[in-house]
C-alpha cells in the first residue's frame, strides 16, 4: 500500500507557473513509476506525465510537452510537476499516481495502482 498526498495547487493567471508536489508514504516509493493525471469537469481523467523509478525516463502528453516537467526525489519520497506557460485548458484536478510499467526501467505503458486525492489547479485571469 502506498499513500499519496498532493499539494501546490491554486489559482494562477494564464502564462503563469505552478509546482505541484506529491508526498508518498507506505511501501517502497522507489519501486514504483510515478505519474500525474488530471480531470476537468465533464471529462475523463487523462494522462499528463510519468517518470520512471530511477527518474531517468519521462514521458508527456502532447498537450503539455515542452511546458511541464516531471521529476522525483527518491530520498524524499516525493514527485513533482513543474507547470509553466499555463493555459485555461490546463484547469483541472491533478492526481499523483503510483504504478507499474512494462519493466523496472520503462514507465510505459503505465498501469496505475495507487491514487492520491488530487489538488485543484485553476488557470484564469
Amino acid at each position: 500500500q502506498v499513500q499519496l498526498a498532493e499539494s501546490g495547487g491554486g489559482l494562477v493567471q494564464p502564462g503563469g507557473s505552478l509546482r505541484l508536489s506529491c508526498a508518498a508514504t507506505g511501501r517502497t516509493f522507489s519501486g514504483y513509476h510515478m505519474a500525474w493525471f488530471r480531470q476537468s469537469p465533464g471529462k475523463d481523467r487523462e494522462f499528463v506525465a510519468v517518470v520512471s523509478r530511477s527518474g531517468g525516463r519521462t514521458n508527456y502528453a502532447d498537450s503539455v510537452q515542452g511546458r511541464f516537467t516531471v521529476s522525483r526525489d527518491n530520498t524524499e519520497n516525493a514527485v513533482y510537476l513543474q507547470m509553466n506557460s499555463l493555459k485555461p485548458e490546463d484547469t483541472a484536478i491533478y492526481f499523483c499516481v503510483a504504478g507499474l510499467g512494462s519493466s523496472s526501467y520503462s514507465p510505459t505503458p503505465f498501469s496505475p495502482a495507487y491514487w492520491g486525492q488530487g489538488t485543484q489547479v485553476t488557470v484564469s485571469s
